[in-house]
């Protein structure tokens, strides 16, 4: 299969990469003009209306991982560079892959379970309706406009991604020095659920949706068991043999990172994966235990 994908060079676009080259897929890398293009690049830049067609000849499939990081506090400034570098950047993409001829077959395109918004403890399948905030409103405008793609016959696939945990990025670069200097604890009162995936699992569900024709518009890409963060918390420090501290207090955890700890940190949802259950994709890692085995050195993960 001959793959075009964005994001390649982040935490998780780089494991997808590596697993697909892995499996004999022809690999595209949809990368900004800042440096003389390999033979397996595609320059694009939404921002100037430029993607390079010459070299989107017979692509098989699109995954669209690209984006601007959300971690940190959102000025305007930052809440623009994210909403554009998701929405109008997958505008762009979708309006060029249905000029192509053949078009690709199936177009897997991130997202993230942020879609729900606050939703305390409601259990969220991929039926559920969209929430409020900003977060909320990027994930819906960023889904929308894939249906560029759907309505010319591309199979389009939102992936809603939960918090993704994995080695040597993601969240748990920034958690783990916290937790190894004894320094981590739950945020706010800890009862807010999150939904987690290990990165082998979504690179799994990545491969998986990319053949699995009855897959289509918005997936889950979480663990079937999200945890209360008072729970995650307890968990890591068990593995790590660290100590339970005291909770990080909500207006602490606002007064440092704004509205982005009200939307993401603090945050409560319990998303389930429905649509991946059902269509037979099997975790390796459903619970967190097994999960951080993996993640961290086995002599140090005292999870059972």
């Amino acid at each position: 299969m001959k793959i075009l994908i964005s994001g390649s060079h982040g935490f998780i676009g780089s494991a997808v990469h590596n697993r697909l080259q892995q499996a004999d897929h022809t690999l595209q890398r949809l990368i900004r003009p800042k440096q003389i293009a390999h033979s397996d690049e595609v320059f694009w830049d939404y921002t100037d209306n430029y993607i390079n067609h010459t070299r989107l000849k017979d692509i098989d499939a699109v995954i669209h991982l690209a984006g601007e990081n959300i971690f940190g506090r959102w000025s305007e400034t930052k809440k623009h560079e994210i909403y554009e570098s998701r929405v109008r950047a997958t505008e762009f993409l979708c309006k060029n892959l249905i000029g192509l001829e053949p078009k690709p077959a199936v177009l897997l395109c991130a997202s993230a379970v942020g879609n729900y918004g606050n939703r305390g403890d409601e259990e969220l399948d991929e039926t559920a309706l969209a929430g409020n905030g900003f977060l909320a409103g990027v994930c819906q405008g960023w889904e929308d406009v894939t249906g560029i793609a759907a309505e010319a016959g591309i199979r389009v696939v939102n992936l809603r991604f939960g918090v993704v945990l994995g080695k040597n990025g993601g969240v748990m670069a920034k958690m783990l020095p916290a937790f190894k200097m004894g320094a981590g604890g739950p945020l706010g009162n800890g009862k807010q659920w999150l939904s987690w995936i290990s990165l082998d699992d979504a690179v799994g569900a990545i491969e998986f949706a990319l053949s699995c024709k009855n897959l289509k518009g918005p997936v889950n890409i979480v663990s079937p068991q999200p945890l209360r963060n008072k729970d995650f918390t307890h968990v890591l420090g068990k593995a790590l043999h660290r100590p339970e501290l005291l909770p990080i207090p909500r207006t602490m955890l606002h007064t440092m990172f704004g509205q982005f700890a009200d939307e993401t940190l603090l945050a409560s949802t319990k998303a389930i994966p429905v649509k991946l259950t059902e269509a037979g994709f099997t975790f390796q890692h459903p619970d967190l235990p097994s999960a951080l085995v993996s993640i961290l050195n086995p002599s140090m993960a005292a999870v059972d």
